[in-house]
């Protein structure tokens, strides 16, 4: 069925959460079990307070994340999203991952909506820079200013352009496919309604259920999203 409606759409557009990155081994920030969030009080290490009073504790948790992305890469759910795109089966992903990985699997069409972990930039000037200075433990700009991941951190807004691309392609979607998102966290989890109210089709594949799957036009849980999509793509 879903097969058919991915035929069928002129305009699908993917949403894909943490779900997506766990299945590359890369730990996540509010499972149960090893959810990096149990570890650390992210108000008080990722966010823009920590940056500006507590810069050592900062750049020594963003350092061990920057190195674990580098540690893993993109799965075949990721590839097969690459392969679709330039087939012209997807016209974009929306992302609340911040590894970078679609993109390394070949993607391009894509909304980082809480920024990515493979930039950095100065916090005083802004200029940019490539993520292995934090791996070559270079924390400064030539300016003197510090060098933080350029990502979205607690108490900081999501990035206008990546939010105003997701919610266009989210309102012109004919089908809106979840993968791997909890859909918890506002106001990402609200472009799958956006989709819903425009007359897309909802698609929700995640581990457990989400908020939104009464919503949905079909659900999947409890699969890997990698085995699923190969279904699809078969």
């Amino acid at each position: 069925m879903i097969k058919n409606w991915l035929n069928e759409s002129n305009n699908t557009v993917v949403f894909t959460g943490a779900g997506m990155s766990t299945e590359s081994g890369l730990p996540d920030f509010r499972s149960a079990n090893q959810g990096l969030w149990k570890q650390k009080d992210p108000s008080k290490i990722a966010s823009t307070d920590a940056l500006n009073h507590n810069v050592e504790e900062f750049i020594d948790f963003y350092r061990t994340r920057v190195l674990s992305v580098k540690d893993y890469k993109p799965h075949k759910g990721h590839h097969i999203l690459a392969d679709w795109e330039k087939q012209n089966r997807i016209q974009t992903i929306i992302t609340q991952n911040v590894d970078g990985f679609h993109q390394k699997a070949g993607s391009q069409n894509v909304a980082e909506l809480h920024g990515t972990l493979t930039k950095l930039h100065c916090q005083s000037c802004g200029k940019e820079y490539n993520s292995d200075e934090y791996v070559n433990q270079e924390y400064y700009c030539g300016c003197g200013g510090i060098l933080r991941p350029s990502i979205v951190l607690f108490g900081e807004t999501l990035p206008q352009d990546a939010f105003q691309f997701a919610l266009s392609e989210a309102e012109k979607a004919d089908l809106f496919i979840v993968l791997g998102s909890s859909l918890s966290v506002t106001p990402a989890n609200q472009f799958p309604l956006i989709a819903k109210n425009n007359g897309a089709r909802l698609v929700i594949v995640n581990k457990e259920p989400t908020e939104l799957d009464m919503y949905a036009d079909q659900v999947i849980h409890g699969r890997d999203i990698g085995a699923v999509l190969e279904e699809w793509n078969h």
